[in-house]
This record gives C-alpha cells, sequence and structure tokens, in this order.
C-alpha cells in the first residue's frame, strides 16, 4: 500500500505559504515546536483552521477569539455556519470520485453476505426530505428533537436533517432503559421524538414499542413522533389509531396534539432541495450527556462552529483524514448511537470521508462469542481507518482472536482507540495482528478526551513514532498539562513527567456553550473549574513524557493512594489482566479517617475457573511486580461482572461509594449501565463489608 501525503504535512506546507510559518511535523521537536505555537497564538491557530478549510460564512466575523477566558470565550463572533453546510460542500467531489458517503451492515446484512452503500447524492436527497418535513411540522431553530434509535444510516440522516434546520440534536441508543431515557430527554423538552420500534442485538431482536409508548407519556412536550420501522415494517404504537388513507405517507394519530409520522415516508420526497440554515457560529447544535452514574445526567450543549472547528483538525491533522478526492478513506469506530463516539463517527463527513458503521454486537450472537464480526466488517467495507474502544482490543488479545486469519485487511492503515488505556499488551497485539502497512508497523492511534468538549486532548500524529503504552501528542490548540495538587491558593504547577491532573488551561473552541438548565452556570463551573479557578479540570491522571507523548492513568477520582504513593488504576488493570486467566478486574482504594486504608480488588475468570489460592498468589506476585508492594490488595473476590457504564467505562467511583455506605439507588443508575444485573452482588458485598467494619469497630 502507498500512502498518501499525511494532512498535517499538506498543512504545514500551507503555513510556510500563507503564513511563512515553518514547522517540521514529521519530527519530535517540530511537532512540539507546532503544537506552542498553536496554543501560544490561539487566534493564529485557530484562524488558520478556520483559512486552511474554507470555512464558509454569509457574513464577516469580528475576530478570532474575543477574551482568553475559562469558561465563556467566545469564538469568531459575528460569524454564521451550519454544519451541514460543511458536510455536503463535499459530495459532488467525492461522488465523481467514486467515494460513497455511507457504507453499512448489521447483524443480519452480515449473515446474508449483504452491505449497503449510500452515495452522496441519495444521502443528500434524503436529508432535504426529512428536513423540508421537519419545517413543514414547525420544528423551528432552537426547539429540541430527541431521537432512540440505533448506529444506522437512518440516524446520519435524522441528525443531519435536524441540524440542518436549526434544530438541536439528542440522542439515546434504544438499548437503554426508560429510566435512562427519561432522565436525559426530560431535561430539555423535546418536540420531536423520532424512534424505532426496535433493535436487534447479538442475534436477538428487542421490541421497544411499549417502552417508547411509555415515554411518551412522560414526555409531554412532544408534538409529534417520527417511527423508523426498523424491525416489522408493520409496526404501529400500541394507542395508535390510522387517520388518513393508505394512499398518503403513514400517519397516525396518538392523541389530540400528537402524531405519528413514518421515517421512510419523510425521506422519500425527491424533490426537495437541501438548503441548510444559516446560524450564528455558537447556535446549538446538540445535547450530550454525561455517563449519568450518579444524579440526573449532565446536559452539555455544543454549538455548530465549535465541534466543526474541532472535528476538522483533529480527523485532518491527527487522524489523517482525507478531504480530497485523491485520499479516498474509510472511518470506521464501532459505537452505539449512546456513545460520543457516534458523533465522532459522524463528524468523518466533514471531512469528505466515507463513514463505515455497523449496527449489532461486536462479538457475534449472544452465547457464542465471535470477535471476528467487525474485523470481516472492516475487510467487506474496505475500512482504511478502524477505531473501537480500548477493551474490544482487550476482549480479542484475551480471545486468542487472529483477525487476518478471517479477513483480508489489506486497506487497513490506522488504527484507533479510546474509552479507557489500552494496555501495552494491546499495542503489541494490534502490531502482531494487523497486517504491515509499507514494510512497518501500522500506525497505532489511542487518543483521549470526551464527551464533555466532543473532541481529543491527547491523540496520534502520522509523521510521529509510536511508543507503545503512550498516546503521540497533544492535540493542536490544546493547551494540556499536568498539574499538582492546588495549593491554598488554590493554584496547582505544571508537572514534567510526573502524574497530574490533566488540565487544559486555556480555551479551546469546542467547549460546552453551557448546561441545559443551568442557568446560573454554576453547575457548569463546579463540573471543570472548582478545582483550579480558570482552568478545565478533565478529570483523568495524565503524564506528559519527555518525547513530548501522553499517558493516560484512568479518572483521577477514582485513584489509588496506598501510603502516600499515588497511582493509577490503570496501572494495575495492566498486571492483573495480562494473566491469562484474568478476563476483567475492578479496583477501589477505600480511606476511611483514623485507619487504614482497605483495597478490594474484583477478578472476572474465564468460563470454568475458580478464583484458587494459587491464581490469588500469582495475582498478589503480578501487582508487586508492576506496580510496589504497597499497591497489592487487602483481598481479591471473584465476580461473574465488572460494572460498566453504557461506553465501556469501569464504574470505579460509584463501587467505591457503595462500599463506603452510599445506598445502590444513590450511585448506580441501572438504565445507563452495561451490565446492570452485577449490581445485586456488588450491593450485598457492600453490606456485608459494612457490618464487618462495624464489627471490627465495635
Amino acid at each position: 500500500m502507498t500512502l498518501p501525503e499525511p494532512q498535517i504535512t499538506r498543512y504545514t506546507r500551507w503555513l510556510a505559504e500563507r503564513r511563512g510559518l515553518h514547522f517540521d511535523a514529521s519530527t519530535t521537536a517540530g511537532y512540539d515546536a507546532l503544537w506552542r505555537w498553536s496554543v501560544g497564538d490561539l487566534r493564529a491557530f485557530w484562524g488558520s483552521v478556520w483559512e486552511y478549510f474554507d470555512v464558509q460564512s454569509p457574513t464577516p466575523f469580528e475576530t478570532v477569539l474575543v477574551d482568553e477566558v475559562l469558561p465563556g470565550a467566545r469564538w469568531f463572533p459575528g460569524a454564521q455556519v451550519n454544519y451541514v453546510q460543511q458536510v455536503f460542500r463535499h459530495a459532488d467531489v467525492a461522488h465523481a470520485a467514486g467515494h460513497p458517503a455511507i457504507v453499512f451492515q448489521n447483524e443480519a446484512m452480515q449473515q446474508r453476505g449483504e452491505m449497503q452503500q449510500i452515495g452522496w447524492p441519495a444521502l443528500r436527497a434524503e436529508v432535504a426530505s426529512l428536513a423540508a418535513h421537519l419545517k413543514r411540522l414547525g420544528v423551528q431553530p432552537g426547539d429540541r428533537v430527541c431521537a432512540i434509535l440505533p448506529n444506522t444510516p437512518h440516524t446520519a440522516v435524522a441528525f443531519l436533517a435536524v441540524a440542518s434546520v436549526g434544530a438541536i440534536w439528542s440522542v439515546c441508543s434504544p438499548d437503554m432503559g426508560p429510566v435512562a431515557v427519561l432522565d436525559r430527554f426530560a431535561q430539555i423538552e423535546p418536540v420531536m421524538l423520532i424512534a424505532c420500534d426496535g433493535y436487534a442485538y447479538g442475534g436477538v431482536a428487542h421490541d421497544r414499542l411499549p417502552v417508547l409508548q411509555g415515554l411518551l407519556d412522560q414526555l409531554p412536550s412532544v408534538r409529534d413522533v417520527v417511527l423508523l420501522r426498523y424491525l416489522n415494517r408493520d409496526a404501529a404504537l400500541p394507542a395508535a389509531v390510522p387517520t388518513e388513507p393508505p394512499t398518503k405517507p403513514p400517519t397516525e394519530r396518538l392523541s389530540a396534539a400528537r402524531t405519528v409520522h413514518d421515517f421512510d415516508a419523510l425521506t422519500a420526497d425527491i424533490d426537495a432541495t437541501l438548503a441548510p440554515s444559516w446560524l450564528p457560529i455558537d447556535h446549538p447544535l446538540w445535547v450530550v450527556y454525561s455517563s449519568g452514574t450518579t444524579g440526573l445526567p449532565k446536559p452539555i450543549v455544543h454549538g455548530h462552529g465549535g465541534v466543526m472547528l474541532e472535528a476538522l483538525k483533529a480527523f485532518s491533522f491527527h487522524n489523517n483524514l482525507g478531504a480530497s478526492a485523491d485520499v479516498g478513506d474509510r472511518y470506521h469506530w464501532y459505537s452505539s448511537t449512546g456513545w460520543i463516539m457516534w458523533n465522532s463517527q459522524m463528524a468523518g463527513l466533514l471531512c469528505g470521508t466515507t463513514i463505515c458503521i455497523y449496527d449489532g454486537n461486536p462479538s457475534g450472537k449472544a452465547g457464542q462469542p465471535d470477535w471476528t464480526t467487525l474485523w470481516r466488517f472492516a475487510a467487506d467495507a474496505r475500512v482504511t481507518f478502524f477505531g473501537a474502544g480500548a477493551a474490544f482490543f482487550a476482549s480479542c488479545l484475551k480471545a486468542g482472536v487472529e483477525p487476518a486469519k478471517h479477513a483480508d485487511l489489506s486497506n487497513l492503515r490506522a488504527i484507533g482507540s479510546t474509552g479507557s488505556p489500552l494496555a501495552i499488551d494491546g499495542y503489541r497485539w494490534v502490531w502482531e495482528q494487523m497486517p504491515k502497512v509499507d514494510g512497518q508497523d501500522i500506525w497505532l492511534t489511542p487518543m483521549s478526551g470526551g464527551t464533555d468538549f466532543a473532541g481529543a486532548f491527547v491523540a496520534g500524529l502520522p509523521t510521529l513514532p509510536v511508543v507503545e503504552g503512550e498516546m503521540q501528542c497533544r492535540c493542536l490548540g490544546a493547551t494540556v498539562e499536568a498539574w499538582s495538587e492546588p495549593d491554598t491558593s488554590g493554584k496547582g504547577r505544571p508537572l514534567t513527567d510526573e502524574v497530574g491532573e490533566l488540565v487544559c488551561t486555556k480555551p479551546m473552541p469546542s467547549m460546552p456553550l453551557y448546561f441545559w438548565n443551568d442557568k446560573d452556570g454554576r453547575r457548569y463551573h463546579d463540573s471543570y473549574f472548582d478545582m483550579y479557578p480558570g482552568v478545565w479540570r478533565h478529570g483523568d491522571w495524565i503524564r506528559i513524557t519527555p518525547r513530548g507523548g501522553a499517558i493516560i492513568y484512568g479518572r483521577s477520582d477514582a485513584t489509588i493512594n496506598r501510603h502516600g504513593i499515588r497511582m493509577g488504576t490503570s496501572e494495575l488493570y495492566r498486571a492483573v489482566e495480562a494473566l491469562p486467566e484474568v478476563l476483567d478486574s475492578l479496583v477501589v482504594d477505600l480511606e476511611y479517617l483514623g485507619r487504614d486504608s482497605y483495597m478490594p480488588l474484583f477478578v472476572v475468570l474465564r468460563d470454568g475457573l475458580m478464583l484458587d489460592a494459587a491464581l490469588t498468589k500469582r495475582l498478589r506476585e503480578a501487582i508487586k511486580t508492576a506496580l510496589t508492594p504497597r499497591h497489592v490488595p487487602n483481598e481479591i473476590f471473584q465476580v461473574s461482572a465488572v460494572p460498566r457504564t453504557l461506553s465501556g467505562k469501569k464504574m470505579e467511583l460509584p463501587v467505591k461509594k457503595l462500599l463506603m455506605g452510599a445506598a445502590p439507588e444513590q450511585v448506580f443508575k441501572l438504565d445507563a449501565m452495561a451490565n446492570a444485573d452485577c449490581v445485586v452482588w456488588f450491593a450485598h458485598f457492600a453490606a456485608r463489608h459494612r457490618q464487618s467494619q462495624a464489627s471490627a469497630k465495635a
């Protein structure tokens, strides 16, 4: 495979020609100079991003950045944009070059050997049709349109149509429980709900119509329902009664003030013309949510312009995805619609890139694990950039999967990972199993960012070396540092080659506009700026290496702090999960005033194995060797599953709070979990633990 010229090289050449700025991003020192310029002169850097990508606005902006403050920075005031306008700027060129907009497959299609391709003209026509109907139904700029949809092209069409008319998008995955959905959508009072009749996962079909009806009963603001009949063409909401002749688009009346419309009918108007509304640059694009493991989820509002600029920068410069006809990238990141990586997948369209989406279980049928599923999809879709959560690669490693024996992956040139730190063994597995690219190991580009700002703080660069266990660099325009704990005045100090709090000291365009219904901004402030005034604290432990790379050590609020030695939980997980018997693990450190801390370790073992004395000893030795003797847990317990959020994150803090005395319903949002059944065991364990602590104290 002959690789095209890296996008970062094209950008630095443009900087030299247009701005007289000379950087060599092919060396560590050269990239460091480029990064320091990008964060040292935010106005010059983000102004160059605007110009380089030729972002269109019918009105000029007054300045790039009004005040360099956090929170409250204002970017490009006076400009008008639309996310959807930027997407379809590439349509004609990409179509002429033979590049589709979307490649799609679900479980049933994979079994039949089918693959769907949607061209740019077809995508534009469906978006135009739905957008026209949204306007006809009275959807206005600023109205909230919520969706409960799987990861299919329908959802991409719905999102783009909603954004094009200036309404505010918000989506939940159909496998989320009704309480979790209501916790999110009730806060923002949608006028329309776009939902599916059900979904299929692991070979099992799940009818969601009764759940949908129950949700609608508790969402009085919804005027119209658009029903995607994904499982059953004859599906109808239980309370719906047809009120129009069948010659018209299927429309059903739910109540005197609510109508059901057929999704396919609303996207079938071939005469509609797409004309995205020009909107103020800070007009809300979508509402996304925190994990919601404790309290109501935070409804985070991002703007059209900020998300667009961050995505263009990240996808072109750091993910090396092309925006020109000569590249022909095909981008896949496995995700449900309930994870910010779905938004990231959609953002590939901003670069004119073909997005390849898969709807279904990445490990095949329930009870019949097959971790080759996504690799076979990647081969059939001719994916060039393959991304997934770190847990996916760990599962492939543990299952002994050799993807190249099952799929032709010769088109792959990059592997992305996020969601949690990728273990060193994960790096090695990727390099051992993936095909070489121009005789070299495939480019492995783990990244770390978040829902909070819909972007990445640290990521990769195709021109720099990859060091196992590290992310290659801090992202351009992201003033990321590792900081010490605040002193008595509330200030932290930057750390060099030491673990500290991940902070961002200067604004980025994609940082939240605000939280919904947070009128005085207090909740927003307390979420990111409570520890260091005027500095974004992200909640992760990070170390910036002498090379300029970065290592994420897990969440800073679930850190192990044994006898004054602070350690990220991910380091312990790397040691424990390196043992072939261990599939998953979770550790918490309970600190008690006046008493020694108590640190239990919970492990999930391979089927048929039991935690005996010999394995317990090996686990303790592995931790002692990899960390320190002080970090050996007090006790080790075998569990059936580790509590995880829907996005796959280990729920360390809720388990810690549970063991410290909180009630399960206070710390776990069961409908926001991937495996809520395991909470019962942890609740019983916590009760026994508290009883033993009380007895010891007596």
